[in-house]
């Protein structure tokens, strides 16, 4: 009776420890499938909004949005090679231009 009690809790702390990492992934700031719900003309305008209110550069992504009222993000690599995230509104207008999270260590 012990060994079983024993193999069940092996196997129940397996499986908390695979919902957890499980977590850990599914918060990467990617949210795959749900982060691309656009239209190409969605994406294009804007890409073109975001480049705009950066002054040019290149736009390296465009993904859906749910930070601080925005529906669109676009992550832009400015002319002087600095990367911010331009979140816009439904109708393309600019909430924020922030700094991409991944060069703020540098």
């Amino acid at each position: 009776m012990r060994k079983r009690v024993w193999i069940a809790g092996v196997a129940l702390g397996a499986a908390a420890a695979a919902t957890a990492g499980g977590m850990a992934v599914a918060g990467n700031g990617d949210d795959g499938a749900a982060s691309h719900q656009y239209t190409q003309e969605q994406a294009d305008a804007a890409t073109r909004a975001a480049l705009e209110a950066t002054g040019g550069g290149t736009a390296n992504s465009v993904e859906t949005d749910h930070e601080n009222g925005a529906t669109y993000e676009v992550e832009v690599t400015e002319p002087d090679g600095s990367t911010v995230d331009v979140r816009l509104g439904d109708k393309f207008d600019v909430i924020a231009v922030e700094s991409d999270s991944e060069d703020s260590g540098d």
